[in-house]
This record gives C-alpha cells, sequence and structure tokens, in this order.
C-alpha cells in the first residue's frame, strides 16, 4: 500500500539577489513496509525534502499526499494534528523533554491524543521494551547515554501508530556500537511490524542498512536503487 506521494515538489527560498531552488521537481512514491536512505552531499536537499514530508515546511510548487491526504489542503492548525497522527520524527538531537522520564516522553503524544491511560501505559512499555529499554522507564534524559536516548527517541516516533517515520541524520551524534545497536533496532521493528522508515543521511552504515537509496543532487533525485535484501 502506498503510503506516501510527491508530485512535482519544489522548494525556493529567495534571497536578497538569488532564487534558491533547494528541492527541484522531486516526483517520489513510498510503500508500506520501507527502509529508505535518502542521500547526497551537503546542500543537495535532503533536510530540505524531510521537511516537507513531514509538514513542517511547505513546497513552493507541487503535491504531497500521505495516505492521499494532500498536505497542501490543510489549514496550519489540521497540519499539527495530521502530522501528530500519522508521521513520527526522530531527530539527530533526540530533541527529548529534559524533565520527563523515558515512558513519560514516550507517551507524550498518546496525552495529547487523549489515549486511556491503561492502553496508554501498555503501548509505552512495549515499546521501550522493543527498544531495549524496559528497565530504564523512570530514568530521565541526562541518566541515559546519547544511543539510549535515540532509542527513547524512536519508541517515541512510533508511539501513536503513524504512517511512516522520518528520521533526519539520526545517527550523527552516536558511536559506532550505539548506531549499530539503533540501527539493528530499527530494522527489526520494520521487518516484524511492516513501520516505514525513510532516512536522510551521511552515514555508511545507515546505507549499508538500507533496502531502497535515494540520491539527490542539487535538490534533484539523481538515482533511485531498491536492493533486494
Amino acid at each position: 500500500m502506498k503510503v506516501l506521494e510527491l508530485n512535482n515538489v519544489h522548494k525556493v527560498y529567495n534571497t536578497t539577489h538569488v532564487e534558491v531552488h533547494a528541492v527541484n521537481g522531486v516526483d517520489l512514491d513510498f510503500e508500506e513496509g520501507e527502509f529508505a536512505a535518502i542521500v547526497g552531499p551537503s546542500g543537495s536537499g535532503k533536510t530540505t525534502l524531510l521537511n516537507m514530508i513531514g509538514g513542517l515546511d511547505t513546497p513552493s510548487e507541487g503535491k504531497i499526499e500521505v495516505n492521499s491526504t494532500d498536505l497542501s489542503t490543510l489549514k496550519s492548525s489540521a497540519v499539527i494534528d495530521f502530522r501528530m497522527r500519522n508521521i513520527g520524527f526522530v531527530f539527530q538531537s533526540y530533541n527529548l523533554i529534559p524533565v520527563l522520564t523515558a515512558k513519560e516522553n514516550v507517551e507524550f503524544i498518546m496525552n495529547l491524543q487523549k489515549w486511556p491511560k491503561k492502553k496508554r501505559d501498555e503501548r509505552t512499555m512495549e515499546l521501550l521494551k522493543a527498544v531495549g529499554l524496559g528497565e530504564r522507564a523512570h530514568s530521565k534524559p541526562s541518566q541515559l547515554s546519547g544511543g539510549q536516548q535515540q532509542r527513547v527517541a524512536v519508541a517515541r516516533a512510533l508511539a501513536s501508530k503513524p504512517k511512516f517515520v522520518l528520521a533526519d541524520e539520526p545517527t550523527a551524534n552516536l558511536d559506532s556500537k550505539s548506531t549499530e545497536t539503533l540501527l539493528d533496532i530499527m530494522e527489526k521493528l520494520n521487518r516484524d511490524e511492516n513501520i516505514t522508515f525513510i532516512f536522510s543521511t551521511h552515514d555508511a552504515r545507515v546505507v549499508k542498512k538500507a533496502r531502497r537509496v535515494i540520491t539527490l543532487e542539487d535538490g534533484k533525485v539523481v538515482s533511485d536503487e531498491t536492493r533486494d535484501k
């Protein structure tokens, strides 16, 4: 099933003297259960593209549909609600709330969505166990390593059962062992639960794990390779 469709997507930034085409006519589809990496040199448009897919930025031209909903047709308040219910995010800087425990960080969006407490507790502990942190549920971010914090961020991204998860340079601040652990967990979640992951990355270790690699240069897709794994 198709979860995401991009048609002729452009993003143009107007500076004082020149127009900058950060994304320039991108057409892409993503099916449920993909494990895809968007790669390319700095300035190629990876993060801009991911931000538009996630509804954090709007295209200058073109259409982005998530489960057949055109994001450009939604008002700003509706975009926020749609994003919360349909898209999970993992950022390179973790973005955990420092005064909350791991459990409280994971269940934060479910609280906003008014999940019943019993279902919220069950889902939170299920996810923390899935990322190997069931015993650290009551630890705050300052009591966790960088790798553990990123695993909490993955659990949080999955909490509301999104259509897909966007991961922007999720391994950039991690050492090699933490990166390997995180990628193994994400790959397992992808295979066992058919969760769609879309990465923006420079990390060769992420690219090696990906089953689809999309290369951007100057805001354009220059290659789109699917691998059998």
